[in-house]
């Protein structure tokens, strides 16, 4: 079973070792629509022995096929090819994912057009990067120092944007030679089922690229499973936490993209209501399920009230509704899960901080995981909704005493993903920018760009994905020393 738009051959099997095979149990996963809180899509549900036999595909694939001795062109010339193919079913793509967590239709293309063309240029850096290269020696007559592939590597995406996501990680693990175990969430395992039959026709050898879709005890098997050489997990601190434990207990490398709370500083000349369309706007991007979203808005005390009513204009404003509507702003959570956990924090929300407007489920939506735009005010930023990520269209508006003061509030957190500053000063952009501690920083808005290096300082997690940096990390160096210059490098 699967959405209507959506055509996979296997959603009932699992892809290991270039074959698509039954799960050891014959279990089976359910997909719940949040628009209608229907059962869209049934796929194949993996347990420890399916996550072994993965490990064991990847690994003999790694240690005796041919995919890490290719030459780096070579592979980025069959990973341009899976991305052409996944070019192909980007409508596909686009499909599961609104039927999957409610993302808006009308965003879809963007949002995965944008994700192939970045696989497209991380299949690239197999010509322009630099796999060998001669450095100086006090020693030897001639060093090498050679950039090789970490080994078997396991990419754990969240469902939040599942394409993308896994998707990169795919590509650079490839384009290094690793080979991969594709690990979805339970709630979004569609698109890595379109990613592996885009593999196959791509002709990316058996073992090369496996899929497995399981819960959390069996996640945590294949992560334990000491053929894994390396983690790249994108999702919640909680769980990248625990994969770093076990990395650590096995010295297994690990790139870890976590939570965040970013903060949006507001500066003295930057105009009330130009603040309030790009904050009170950018929280019901994704339905503010954003790992780098700007959830907490500083601004200088004197113009706290007026910015709050000015927000709360543009929220109130936002057409709310189910995903395949042209016109909605603002669809549903991704799950229900989702949604009571946006409730229990607009709770806390309101015995701590002034609730301006939303705070509820909206009138005549009576089905689906539907939340209004909500906005508190007047938050203490050592409260629990300014310091923990909620996941949700739900905007902290912080008063500051001045610009110090401001930068002190938004690193005043355990997170450390993305940040903001509203302002036409760039000097003060750039200024407030380096003194912000988050891996990202943007002049006026949620300025991403994943084709440059994307993570996060403090508990936002360890290491980069995006740019050429997102290679380094499915890379060993080894320095090589000679008596003389080789034939070949």
């Amino acid at each position: 079973m699967t959405p209507e738009g959506v055509q996979l051959r296997h959603p009932d099997k699992l892809y290991i070792a270039g074959s698509w095979v039954e799960p050891s149990a014959g279990g089976r996963i359910e997909i719940v629509s949040p628009n209608s809180e229907d059962v869209v899509a049934v796929v194949a549900e993996a347990q420890a022995a399916d996550m072994d036999r993965a490990v064991a595909a990847a690994r003999d694939a790694f240690d005796n096929g041919p995919w890490p001795q290719l030459p780096p062109a070579e592979r980025g010339r069959i990973v341009m090819r899976w991305a052409e193919e996944l070019e192909k079913r980007e409508p596909e793509l686009c499909r599961a994912w609104t039927a999957q967590v409610g993302g808006l239709s009308s965003f879809a293309p963007i949002m995965h057009g944008g994700a192939t063309a970045t696989v497209k240029f991380i299949a690239s850096l197999g010509e322009s990067f630099e796999f060998v290269a001669r450095r100086p020696s006090m020693q030897v007559d001639t060093a090498i120092v050679a950039q090789e592939p970490v080994g078997v590597a396991v990419a754990i995406a969240p469902w939040n944007a599942p394409y993308g996501i896994l998707s990169s990680k795919v590509a650079y693990a490839l384009v290094a030679g690793c080979t991969v175990i594709m690990k979805p969430s339970p709630e979004t395992p569609l698109e890595a089922y379109i990613m592996a039959e885009a593999a196959e026709a791509a002709g990316i050898p058996a073992g090369v690229i496996n899929l497995v879709c399981g819960d959390r005890e069996a996640s945590d098997h294949l992560v334990n499973n000491p053929g894994v050489d390396k983690v790249s997990f994108t999702g919640s601190t909680v769980a990248g936490r625990r994969i770093g434990e076990v990395c650590a207990g096995r010295v297994a490398r690990c790139t870890l993209e976590l939570g965040g709370k970013s903060a949006a500083i507001v500066r003295d000349d930057f105009p009330i209501e130009a603040a309030a369309a790009i904050l009170g706007n950018t929280i019901t991007i994704m339905s503010g399920q954003v790992c780098a979203m700007l959830s907490r808005a500083i601004v200088p005390r004197r113009r706290h009230d007026e910015l709050a009513d000015a927000i709360a204009r543009v929220m109130q404003g936002v057409k709310i509704g189910g995903s395949e509507a042209p016109d909605t702003q603002l669809g549903p959570l991704a799950m229900k899960r989702q949604l009571e956990r946006v409730e229990s924090y607009v709770e806390l929300g309101r015995r701590d901080a002034d609730l301006v407007t939303g705070g509820q489920r909206p009138a005549g939506l009576n089905k689906g995981y539907f939340f209004e735009p909500t906005l508190f005010a007047n938050v203490d930023n050592a409260s629990r909704i300014a310091q923990e990520e909620i996941f949700g269209p739900v905007l902290c508006l912080i008063p500051a005493d001045d610009e110090e003061h401001a930068v002190h509030l938004a690193n005043e957190s355990s997170f450390g993903l993305n940040g903001a500053v509203l302002t036409h000063d760039v000097d003060a952009a750039y200024r407030i920018g380096r003194k912000v501690r988050a891996g990202g920083f943007g002049q006026n808005g949620m300025r991403l760009e994943f084709g440059l290096p994307f993570g996060g300082f403090k508990q936002s997690g360890i290491g980069r994905e995006g740019g050429v940096e997102g290679l380094h990390s499915f890379l060993e160096t080894k320095t090589i020393l000679l008596d003389g210059m080789p034939a070949q490098l």
